[in-house]
């Protein structure tokens, strides 16, 4: 499984990737307004990830609603950086704007995604990547893997060859929690996982890795006394 971090911060992006595990970045104007930026520079700041990212995917989302919007951004969204990949929702504005750019070798991330049949018709639609979402099916009761086990087993099921760029359609985790949302995912055969910083670092730690680790500065700090 690949890690993908989920943020528009160019420091939590930086780090990330100098632990040398990172294999793209997904974000959108939501959480570059949680930096403090402006809907306004958005394009800009895509254009300053993709390259701190060069040659990683990153996952710029549009904000258009119709299909021609979706096109337009879609395309002027591509042309800031090869390594971007242009994120539309799953929807019937979504699918048409897909197989427009896709037509045209754009690479789409296909997002919210919540069914098995969502991702076949964006899979057909030409999509590069496909978005399910598991954290959202936990905040309403619901599982989110077996969710997820669905969408990987039905798309993983087809040939893809010819309806994108690539000719390959990989499953992105989304809305990604927990370390074990990330276990759980590979377990099913998920080819990506999409972590905020937060939960990355998470994934990183463990309490028992924690305690080792103490204990050999502690014995290192014992030796270098004796010496």
């Amino acid at each position: 499984m690949k890690f993908f971090i989920d943020t528009a911060d160019l420091d939590e992006i930086a780090e990330a990737k100098s632990w040398g595990c990172l294999a793209g970045v997904t974000t959108n104007p939501s959480l570059y307004a949680r930096t403090g930026g402006k809907l306004a520079d958005f394009e800009p700041h895509m254009l300053k990830i993709a390259e701190l990212c060069e040659g990683l995917p990153v996952s710029a989302e549009s904000t258009a609603t119709t299909a021609e919007g979706m096109i337009e951004e879609g395309r002027r969204l591509a042309g800031l950086a090869p390594n971007i990949v242009v994120k539309l929702p799953v929807c019937e504005a979504g699918l048409a704007a897909c197989r427009a750019l896709a037509d045209e070798g754009v690479r789409i991330n296909m997002t919210l995604v919540f069914s098995a049949p969502q991702a076949l018709l964006a899979a057909n639609a030409g999509a590069r990547y496909i978005s399910p979402f598991v954290g959202r099916f936990d905040d309403i009761a619901q599982d989110g893997i077996s969710q997820l086990a669905d969408v990987v087993a039905c798309v993983k099921n087809y040939d893809w060859a010819g309806r994108n760029v690539d000719g390959e359609v990989e499953i992105i985790t989304a809305s990604v929690r927990t370390p074990n949302h990330v276990t759980q995912a590979a377990l099913l055969g998920a080819d990506i996982a999409t972590v905020p910083f937060a939960a990355l670092k998470k994934c990183v730690r463990h309490p028992l890795t924690d305690q080792g680790l103490a204990s050999f500065e502690a014995d290192w700090k014992k030796v270098v006394e004796q010496a």
